[in-house]
């Protein structure tokens, strides 16, 4: 059976492109590799050199405001401290966070994109845990503080060996 290497890129239709656009920069700091003003298309990539586009957005979002249409859309970073970041840059940016916990194997920040649509940015730690599995933690911390936070709260949930 065949099976597909990693997730390539993902695809959202959006109300209003110039806003989007300018999120996805300003705050996530993608890069914009391409557009199509004309269609109203814009491709972000994380790592240009590597990948041409890991997110498109497109104009031609409908229905109601508040209607959901994506679960979920995540983000890794490399280090604690860039989760940090992040968690300064959105409170800066007056962001709307849903929740900032630890799943144990990861750090996770979510938050709502000016459309409302849910997004993650995490850190995967060493850790494996049984999922689902989330607990808050205090971002407000230094790193090494919130490492201690999230390891005391995963204490004696390690899967065990098969």
């Amino acid at each position: 059976m065949p099976k597909v290497s990693r997730l390539g890129h993902t695809g959202i239709y959006v109300r209003d492109l110039d806003t989007m656009r300018s999120f996805y920069q300003r705050v996530l700091g993608l890069t914009v590799t391409d557009e199509d003003t004309e269609r109203g298309l814009v491709f972000f990539s994380s790592r240009p050199k590597e990948e041409h586009h890991e997110f498109v957005i497109m104009r031609g979002r409908t229905g109601p405001a508040d209607a959901q249409v994506v679960q979920q859309i995540s983000w890794h970073v490399e280090d604690l401290d860039t989760l940090l970041e992040y968690h300064r840059v959105l409170q800066a940016e007056g962001v709307k966070v849903e929740r900032e916990i630890t799943h144990g194997i990861a750090i996770a920040i979510y938050f709502l994109d000016p459309e409302g649509n849910r997004i993650e940015v995490y850190w995967a730690t060493e850790h494996d845990i049984p999922q689902p599995f989330g607990r808050p933690v205090d971002l407000d911390q230094p790193a090494d503080k919130v490492l201690a936070q999230a390891d005391a709260l995963i204490e004696g949930l390690s899967r065990q060996p098969a």
